[in-house]
């Protein structure tokens, strides 16, 4: 179950809250009593999946210019 709370309240306690997420808390923000989103930690430290690394390409990157380029 996921605990409600204000938007205005994150707002002014932000820094209790991602304290809170860290520790596996999850959170659904409302406005006006309408939820309009969730705040929930990352499942696992590596649940990001990198689509390319621009830098096995290039070494220091490759330019956003040159990538968009080429699209």
């Amino acid at each position: 179950m996921k605990n409600i709370i204000g938007l205005k309240d994150l707002r002014e306690n932000m820094e209790r809250y991602v304290s809170q997420v860290h520790k596996g808390q999850s959170f659904v923000v409302v406005k006006k009593s309408k939820p309009i989103f969730t705040i929930c930690p990352v499942e696992a430290e590596n649940s990001w999946e990198p689509v390319i690394d621009f830098t096995e390409i290039r070494k220091g990157g490759v330019k956003l210019e040159d990538v968009l380029a080429r699209l």
